[in-house]
């Protein structure tokens, strides 16, 4: 385990590698692109995209994107991979947003399993990459494939055909209040068998 003097010899680093990019070097970025490549690349980007090329390409365009708005980041005491963190998933979602309904689906449910956990040293950005390298796209069928038919048809009317929620209500027989109700629950079953923490308090039927 990093000591707390060695996590803030880095996180000097890092502020100095970035205030140098900042003021025009823009070489300096680079031993933070190298540190962090790898966690961003098999924590973050390839298992919310199950496609290794593709996966490559939105890291390489992460960093792009990093160098281009270097000039915007403002530095807050804390590890610059929770900012390239949020560009990488950007850049997934865009990707997610270009396909057909698998794609809406992923996106769809990226966005409700968001996690509101935030890194503030290397050492949560090894822990948080850990944990997200075990999300792949598989995951998410064998989790719909545990849901109700019920819970499986409000995901589909809303999340991936993105009906209007009184379609959905209309088309599953229920009244708009009933069918927020049911989504939400939908999606919360849909955690609990996905693997969230966060859907596995309560679980009410429907």
């Amino acid at each position: 385990m990093i000591s707390e003097q060695a996590e803030a010899q880095l996180l000097e680093e890092e502020r100095r590698l970035i205030e140098r990019a900042q003021a025009g070097d823009r070489d300096a970025i680079r031993p933070l692109f190298e540190r962090f490549a790898e966690p961003l690349y098999s924590g973050v980007i390839l298992p919310r995209l199950g496609d290794a090329a593709t996966a490559e390409d939105v890291l390489k365009d992460t960093f792009l994107t990093a160098i281009e708005k270097i000039g915007q980041f403002r530095w807050q005491g804390r590890t610059v991979y929770v900012w390239l963190r949020q560009i990488a998933t950007n850049k997934v979602i865009d990707v997610h947003r270009r396909t057909a309904r698998a794609g809406r689906l992923a996106h769809a449910l990226a966005e409700e399993l968001e996690t509101t956990t935030v890194p503030t040293t290397s050492a949560d950005v090894a822990l948080i990459s850990a944990e997200e390298s075990r999300i792949n796209r598989g995951r998410i069928a064998t989790a719909m494939e545990a849901l109700s038919p019920r819970y499986r048809e409000a995901i589909r009317l809303r999340l991936i055909e993105e009906q209007p929620r009184e379609a959905c209500a209309a088309a599953m027989k229920v009244s708009l209040g009933n069918f927020d109700v049911l989504l939400f629950r939908a999606v919360r079953a849909f955690r609990k068998s996905f693997g969230d923490p966060m859907g596995a308090e309560g679980e009410d039927s429907a």
